[in-house]
C-alpha cells in the first residue's frame, strides 16, 4: 500500500516552509532595494549581493553534513529562531553609521543561514514519504518556495513602498518566529552516525566521501553541475542584478511605482516558478531527466526577447510588461529542471549520504554566482544606455552551454540503455 503524501509531520514541513520562505523572500527583496534606492549604483548592489553569496557556498556543506548528522528538525528550528534574531538587529541597528558594511553583514548571515538550512529540508524528504513521491514531494516544496517567493516581493513591495523598511523587517521578523515553533512538532525519523576522531576529521571524511560518489560513483550528476555553474554565472547572475536595476533605475517610472513594480516582476518570477512546480507535479510520471537539457534551452531563449525590447521599444510600460513575462518564463523552465535534477539526486543516493549530496550540489551550482553578479553589476555600470548588449552577451553564452547539457544527457541514455 502506497504512503501517503501529506502525512502530518511532511505537512508541518510544508507549512514551516511556507511561513519562513514567505519572510525569506521578503527581507531579501527589501533589503537589497533598499541599498540601491540609497546608492543608485548597480555595481554595488552586485557587490553586495554577490558578498552574500559567499558564506551561502561556505555553509552549504556544513548543512549537508549536519543534515546526515544531527536531528534535522532541530536543525531547522534552531536556524529559524536565529534568523528572527539577525533581522531584529539588524532592524535596531540600521539608523547608525556604517549601515552598507551592516546591510552587508546581514545578507550575507541572512544567505549563509539559507544554504545552511536547505540541505535538511531537502534531506528531509526521503525520511517522510516513499521513492514514489519524490517529485512530488519536491514539487510541493519546490511550489511552496516559489508561492513564498510570489507573495513575498509582491507584499514586501508593497510595504516598502508604503511605509518604508521597518514593516517588512518586524512582519519577517514574526514569520521565522512561527515556523520556529511550528517545527517543533514534526518528527523525523533520525539515526545518529558514529563519529571518528575529531570534528575536523569527520567533516573532511564526510566531505571527501560527498565527493567521491559525485565523480566516481555518478559522475553524471558532476557534470551537470559544472554545467549549471556556467548557466548561474552568466544566466541567473544577470536575471539577479538586471531586474531591479532595470525596473528601477533604467526605465522611466517614479521611484514610488518602479519600487512597486519590481516587486511585481519578483513575483513574476515566483510566478513562473509556482506554476513549473505545478507542473513538475502533474506530469511527474512523464517526466525524463534524460530531457532536461531541454528545459535549459528554453529557459535560455526566454531572455532575448528582452533585449529585443530593449533595442526596438522605448515605452517604459511594453518594455517591463516583456521583461516580467521573459523572467515568468525563465522561472516556469528551471523550475521544473530544478524538481527533476533533484528527484533523480534523491533517488540515486544512499541515506546516509543524502544530505551531504545535496549540500555539495547547492553549493557547487552557486559558486558562480557571486562572481557573475559582481560581473553583471560591473558590465551595466558600464554599458549603460546599452543594457541590451549585456543581455544579449548573456543569452548567447548560456545558449551554448545548455547546448552542451543537452549532449551530456545524450550520452547518459545512451549509457542507461547499453
Amino acid at each position: 500500500m502506497n504512503q501517503k503524501l501529506f502525512s502530518k509531520d511532511f505537512t508541518l514541513v510544508v507549512i514551516g516552509q511556507i511561513i519562513s520562505l514567505f519572510g525569506n523572500a521578503a527581507v531579501r527583496f527589501a533589503l537589497p532595494l533598499y541599498l540601491l534606492n540609497l546608492t543608485g549604483s548597480s555595481a554595488l548592489y552586485g557587490a553586495v549581493t554577490a558578498c552574500a553569496f559567499i558564506p551561502a557556498i561556505l555553509l552549504s556543506p556544513i548543512g549537508g553534513i549536519l543534515a546526515d548528522r544531527v536531528n534535522k528538525r532541530n536543525i531547522m528550528v534552531i536556524l529559524d529562531f536565529f534568523t528572527a534574531g539577525v533581522i531584529l538587529t539588524f532592524s535596531l541597528l540600521q539608523d547608525g553609521a556604517g549601515l552598507v558594511l551592516l546591510l552587508t553583514v546581514t545578507l550575507m548571515l541572512l544567505y549563509g543561514i539559507a544554504s545552511a538550512y536547505q540541505p535538511s529540508v531537502q534531506a528531509s524528504i526521503p525520511a517522510l514519504v516513499c521513492q514514489e513521491q519524490f517529485i512530488a514531494a519536491n514539487s510541493v516544496i519546490n511550489i511552496i518556495s516559489s508561492f513564498a517567493s510570489l507573495l513575498g516581493p509582491v507584499l514586501g513591495g508593497i510595504l516598502y513602498s508604503a511605509y518604508g523598511l521597518g514593516p517588512v523587517l518586524w512582519a519577517c521578523t514574526s514569520c521565522f518566529i512561527l515556523s520556529a515553533v511550528m517545527e517543533l512538532f514534526i518528527e523525523i525519523p533520525f539515526q545518529k552516525q558514529n563519529s571518528d576522531g575529531t570534528i575536523l576529521n569527520t567533516v573532511k571524511k564526510d566531505f571527501t566521501e560527498s565527493i567521491r560518489f559525485i565523480v566516481k560513483s555518478k559522475p553524471v550528476i558532476g557534470k551537470v553541475l559544472l554545467t549549471v555553474c556556467g548557466i548561474n554565472l552568466f544566466l541567473s547572475s544577470m536575471i539577479t542584478v538586471a531586474l531591479p536595476y532595470l525596473v528601477t533605475e533604467v526605465l522611466p517610472f517614479n521611484p514610488l511605482m518602479a519600487n512597486r513594480l519590481y516587486g511585481f516582476a519578483e513575483g513574476a518570477l515566483a510566478a513562473g516558478g509556482l506554476a513549473g512546480g505545478i507542473c513538475a507535479g502533474i506530469f511527474a510520471k512523464k517526466l525524463s531527466v534524460q530531457k532536461s537539457g531541454s528545459l535549459i534551452t528554453a529557459c535560455v531563449i526566454c531572455v532575448f526577447p528582452m533585449a529585443a525590447a530593449l533595442i526596438f521599444f522605448s515605452s517604459g510600460v511594453l518594455n517591463y510588461s516583456i521583461i516580467t513575462i521573459c523572467c515568468f518564463g525563465v522561472m516556469f523552465f528551471s523550475t521544473i529542471f530544478t524538481v527533476q535534477i533533484l528527484s533523480f539526486v534523491q533517488a540515486e543516493t544512499p541515506q546516509n549520504l543524502i544530505g551531504k549530496v545535496i549540500a555539495l550540489c547547492l553549493t557547487v551550482s552557486m559558486c558562480a554566482q557571486p562572481l557573475g553578479n559582481a560581473l553583471y553589476g560591473l558590465l551595466f555600470e558600464i554599458c549603460k544606455g546599452f543594457e541590451y548588449a549585456v543581455i544579449l552577451f548573456s543569452g548567447t553564452l548560456s545558449l551554448a552551454i545548455s547546448v552542451s547539457m543537452k549532449n551530456i544527457f545524450r550520452k547518459f541514455l545512451d549509457k542507461s540503455i547499453h
